[in-house]
C-alpha cells in the first residue's frame, strides 16, 4: 500500500514499504517504473530486511511541482525523504536510472548508504542520448545536446511520450517486449498493472536529458565535463548486470567498475536482460541477499 511524506522542498513522495528486521534497504527504481515494479523482490527478501521503495519525483503517486533538470534533484529529493522518515542509516539499491540517482546520493551524503547495489544501472558517466532532432531520418542521430534537442526527438521521446498520452498499452508493451522483457514476462495481470503504472510517469524527456548530461566520473566526454564526485563513493559496491542486458551495455558496465574502482565488485546475472526481477528472481534475490550479508570482503581484500 502506498504511503505519502511530504518533503521540505515542496514535493510530496509516495512509497511503499514492508516491515521487517533492523537491517534498512532503500529501493530506487528506474525509468518508466516506479516503486510497484520492486513488488515481487520485496516479497522475496529475507524477513530480517525492513524495505523501503520510493517513488520518486513525477512517478507514481508522487508529486511533479517543479520539473528536474539533472539527476541531483531526485537525489536531493532522495536525501529530503530519508530526513523526513528519520532513516540514518541503509543500504541502497538502484535499479537503471536508479542506479545513477543512488550514485549521486553516497557521493553527496556520505555515512548514510553502508552499501550500495548497483542494477543494470545507468554509468557514472551517464547515458548518451542520440536524437534524430524532429526529422525522423535515423541516418541523422547525434547526441543530444541541450533538453531541446531531446525533447523534439521522434524516436524515442515523441514516440514514447504519444503512447503516454493516448495510454496505448499495446505500444509500451511492444517496447518493453523488445528491450526489457525479453525472455520472461511478467504474468498477464502484473504485467497489465507495471503498464497501468508505467502512464503515471510526468517526466519523460526531462530524464532522458538528465541521464544524457549526468557525469560524476573524472572523464570529460562532448557532453558533460566529468564532475569527480565517484571518488566520494567509498563503501561496498554490487554491481549487476544481466548477460542479456540490451540497455545497458558491457561498456557502460565496465565505465562504472573502472570509476568505482577496489570499493566495487561486479557479478554477471546469467540468462537475464534488463529485468532480473522477472528473468530470474531466485539468482537476484540470492546475490542480493549474499552481498548485504558478506558484502565488502572483496573489498577489505584489495586494500
Amino acid at each position: 500500500m502506498l504511503q505519502k511524506v511530504q518533503l521540505s522542498n515542496g514535493e510530496s513522495i509516495s512509497y511503499r514499504k514492508r516491515d521487517g528486521g533492523s537491517q534498512v534497504l532503500l529501493l530506487i527504481h528506474g525509468n518508466m517504473t516506479s516503486s510497484k515494479h520492486w513488488d515481487v523482490l520485496m516479497e522475496s527478501l529475507d524477513a530480517k530486511y525492513t524495505i523501503y521503495a520510493i517513488d520518486l519525483r513525477g512517478f507514481g503517486g508522487s508529486s511533479y511541482r517543479q520539473p528536474i533538470t539533472s539527476i541531483k534533484d531526485f537525489s536531493e529529493d532522495v536525501k529530503h525523504f530519508v530526513d523526513a522518515i528519520q532513516l540514518k542509516h541503509f543500504s541502497m539499491i538502484g535499479w537503471s536510472t536508479g542506479g545513477a540517482v543512488c550514485m549521486q546520493f553516497v557521493a553527496n551524503y556520505p555515512g548514510y548508504c553502508q552499501r550500495l547495489i548497483l542494477l543494470a544501472s545507468a554509468s557514472t558517466r551517464g547515458y548518451p542520448f542520440y536524437s534524430d532532432l524532429g526529422t525522423g531520418n535515423q541516418a541523422a542521430l547525434k547526441r543530444a545536446s541541450t533538453y531541446q534537442e531531446v525533447l523534439v526527438d521522434l524516436s524515442k521521446t515523441k514516440l514514447v511520450q504519444g503512447f503516454y498520452d493516448t495510454k496505448n498499452v499495446e505500444g509500451l508493451q511492444s517496447i518493453w517486449n523488445a528491450l526489457i522483457y525479453t525472455h520472461q514476462q511478467p504474468e498477464p495481470v502484473q504485467y497489465e498493472a507495471y503498464v497501468e503504472d508505467m502512464l503515471s510517469q510526468q517526466n519523460l524527456a526531462e530524464v532522458y536529458h538528465a541521464l544524457n548530461i549526468f557525469n560524476i566520473s573524472a572523464i570529460d566526454n562532448e557532453i558533460a565535463k566529468g564532475t569527480h564526485e565517484v571518488q566520494h563513493i567509498q563503501i561496498p559496491t554490487l554491481v549487476l548486470r544481466g548477460d542479456r542486458d540490451y540497455v545497458i551495455t558491457k561498456q557502460m558496465n565496465d565505465e562504472i567498475m573502472q570509476d568505482l574502482g577496489p570499493c566495487a565488485e561486479f557479478r554477471s546475472l546469467e540468462n537475464c536482460g534488463h529485468s532480473p526481477l522477472i528473468d530470474d528472481l531466485l539468482q537476484l534475490t540470492s546475490k542480493i541477499e549474499t552481498f548485504l550479508e558478506i558484502g565488502g570482503q572483496n573489498y577489505a581484500l584489495k586494500q
